[in-house]
């Protein structure tokens, strides 16, 4: 059976998302729109509508425009909205890039994407340079003073824009965030002005945020849950948004009790220090109504341990980069253990039978199918992932695998897909079985995600060595840190003596993963 939300549909326009995203701020006015939190330093709303349309307007001034493509790897920072919304107001597409990816990834990335265009921050320049070569980009600016070569990004700022440049909003692609979805190396999600604002339109349909709310900001915009559900709806819904650049603990509870922080959105590793870690007993965190858990599986009984210690709400949702990324959601109150909330508006889900493809009742396990307006245009330069993960009906195949029981609520138990997923992060197994192949000593390779307390999974290594290789584990996971972000490294590495295949050369990751789950 089909399941459709049990929330009421919401209105969603037909317009471009920094019109949706900006509608209310000239009469927000002065209000704080986004706090830099380790400096204090404020944009008010009203700036950031000047900023965007001064940004839009020297982007056009130098010719950038539809089917232009700029590149942002930065941390959170206030100018990042300016950014992402200066680009969108002047018909181009943004590619968010992960500010610890290493000079291969970023020029992937940027190749990938087409981006003719890369902003950065100076601490990130010199693997952002060297990212660059050899790709489309032929200038980069950074945020703050101009270092290295790199103009600053005051030299992009213009006139205002004084009418947006028009874009079909249901088709024109606004984001390209990198996901691996359900399997295989990082591609470029096409996700469309439309999918944006229709997500945004869910999310406040299904809970109580608004322009009294001040909210916490340590996901990483760059990561379609921070960029969508800390950035953009929260400036639809005119609150203050108070933006770390990396997490520190200590520094975030002070942000909290600082600014009297009311809906604080955060990923299963942050929840675990909430609820086990004795400085959280020194801050006032009294304010916040709800902390609201995303990016990763959140066990019932960690929600449970942390709502206990800090006396509200400890939630969690549930999505993907496809999605937009949400498609399912605990609303204020409605909170049930163990279960990612429910469909969202003006979306359905479909339980599959795996093997049979027929749809499945209440409380019976199989894959999650989601269709609705957030489902994202495709993979970039992809139609092959395009077709495996999109059908012709549009529905979506999560590659998770759940039920919903007779409330409505989603439980997801399972995953059919192969993917890690490290501290919210994204982690393919395939693109480091891929990398540890090229190791010298390594004659064949696997990976497989653990459970861990406190990542979630983490990424374990399984090689067979060449006869003769002098290699030890140390020295092989010290070659793949050198070449991946600080998220994708193999934090523990064994030697076997063969890697474990079906009859048609498929890695057995269960027979692995049974072996270490068995071993402790």
């Amino acid at each position: 059976m089909i399941h459709t939300s049990p929330l009421p549909d919401v209105e969603i326009p037909v317009m471009s998302l920094p019109a949706y995203v900006l509608e209310h701020a000239a009469e927000l006015g002065d209000e704080p729109a986004l706090i830099d939190g380790p400096t204090g330093r404020v944009l008010s709303y009203a700036q950031l509508a000047d900023q965007v349309a001064r940004l839009a307007g020297g982007l056009r001034a130098r010719g950038f425009g539809p089917g232009d493509v700029l590149g942002v790897m930065a941390p959170n920072l206030p100018e990042y909205a300016v950014l992402f919304h200066g680009v969108a107001m002047a018909g181009g597409t943004i590619t968010t890039i992960n500010p610890t990816y290493t000079a291969p990834e970023v020029h992937h990335q940027l190749t990938d994407a087409g981006a003719a265009l890369l902003v950065t921050i100076p601490m990130f320049l010199e693997v952002a340079t060297e990212g660059a070569r050899g790709t489309g980009v032929d200038a980069i600016f950074v945020l703050g003073e101009a270092t290295g070569g790199a103009a600053s990004v005051l030299d992009l700022i213009g006139e205002p824009l004084a009418e947006p440049v028009p874009v079909d909003p249901l088709d024109d692609v606004v984001v390209l965030p990198y996901s691996s979805g359900t399997t295989g190396l990082s591609k470029g999600v096409m996700l469309t002005h439309h999918n944006l604002v229709a997500n945004i339109a869910q999310v406040l349909g299904a809970t109580s945020l608004d322009s009294d709310d001040v909210v916490m900001a340590v996901l990483p915009f760059f990561h379609i849950y921070g960029m969508q559900v800390l950035m953009n709806t929260a400036l639809r819904a005119g609150a203050t948004i108070i933006t770390m650049p990396r997490f520190d603990l200590p520094e975030f509870l002070s942000l909290h009790q600082q600014y009297g922080v009311t809906r604080s959105f955060v990923a299963p590793p942050i929840v675990v220090a909430l609820a086990k870690h004795p400085i959280v007993d020194e801050y006032d965190l009294s304010h916040v109504q709800q902390f609201f858990s995303g990016a990763a599986p959140l066990s019932a009984e960690l929600a449970a341990e942390a709502s206990g210690r800090l006396g509200c709400e400890v939630v969690q949702g549930y999505g993907m980069t496809e999605m937009s990324p949400v498609s399912h959601l605990t609303t204020f109150g409605g909170f049930k253990p163990g279960s990612v909330g429910v469909t969202a508006p003006n979306t359905e889900t479909n339980i599959v039978d795996p093997a049979s493809g027929s749809s499945l009742g209440v409380g019976e396990d199989g894959e999650v199918w989601v269709r609705g307006p957030q489902v994202m245009k495709g993979y970039l330069n992809n139609d092959v992932a395009t077709a495996e993960t999109l059908d012709a009906d549009g529905w979506l195949h999560t590659g998770d695998i759940g039920h919903i029981d007779a409330d409505g609520h989603l439980f997801i138990v399972d995953r059919l897909k192969e993917l890690i997923k490290y501290k919210g992060f994204q982690v393919p197994p395939a693109e480091l079985e891929a990398l540890l192949l090229t190791h010298p000593a390594v004659a064949d390779a696997a990976v497989i995600g653990l459970r861990d307390e406190e990542a979630g999974e983490i990424p374990v290594g399984y090689v067979v060595l060449r006869p003769d290789a002098a290699a030890t584990p140390e020295d092989i996971q010290e070659f793949v840190a050198g070449q991946v972000a600080h998220y994708k490294q193999v934090r523990v590495l064994h030697v076997v003596d063969e890697i474990p295949k079906s009859a048609s050369g498929k890695i057995l990751r269960r027979i692995l993963r049974d072996q270490a789950e068995a071993d402790g």
